[in-house]
């Protein structure tokens, strides 16, 4: 037998910060007949983009993250702000993290961060031809060095543990295996 949803007995915002909320649900279970309490993360959506030069180049950032306290080799993106579309968001994240712009914004589907105590989406986006259109934006608590990689070494990175952001490897999954015809197109060949 399938598991089932459970009943929401419960639900109480405990906490509201920048960008999480803290829900406290109670919950019971349709197996057992007992009530449980979770506890929920409520944020919004967050947005990865894949920028790709017109010679093949993958517009990465490196940034310091505080939560391992490490600097980090990522892709650009963000939260997705109220009023904004995921696709509107990618394009600002993409501006400001990085300097560069796409006409085009493919979406290749989003994932669950982490089901078991999130409530968002992160959405991805392939951003071929992308091009140097001025300078970053950075906020106050940004510290952005932007560089650029051939797409064929991406797998590479990811390999050998220098990618390890765990939604950039989820989105570089999603063009190489998933959405095979753009990644070919964008100079590797996947089987």
């Amino acid at each position: 037998m399938l598991p089932k949803p459970w009943d929401i007995v419960s639900s109480e915002r405990r906490d509201k910060l920048r960008i999480f909320g803290l829900r406290v649900d109670r919950a019971v279970s349709p197996r057992t007949g007992k009530a449980h309490d979770f506890y929920v993360l409520e944020s919004g959506s967050w947005v990865n983009v894949i920028p790709i030069t017109p010679a093949q180049e993958v517009v990465l950032i490196r940034q310091y993250r505080h939560g391992t306290r490490e600097v980090t080799l990522e892709i650009p993106g963000g939260i997705v702000e109220p009023g904004d579309s995921p696709q509107e968001a990618a394009r600002r994240e993409l501006r400001e993290e990085t300097g560069y712009a796409a006409g085009e914004m493919v979406g290749l589907g989003f994932v669950h961060p982490n089901p078991a105590f999130l409530d968002n989406r992160c959405y991805t986006f392939l951003a071929p031809g992308a091009f140097r259109a001025g300078p970053q934006t950075q906020d106050e608590k940004e510290d952005i060095h932007v560089l650029l990689k051939p797409l064929a070494e991406i797998p590479g990175l990811i390999r050998e543990g220098t990618i390890t952001h765990s939604l950039v490897v989820a989105a570089f999954y999603r063009l190489f295996m998933e959405h095979p015809p753009l990644a070919s197109e964008s100079g590797h060949a996947t089987k």
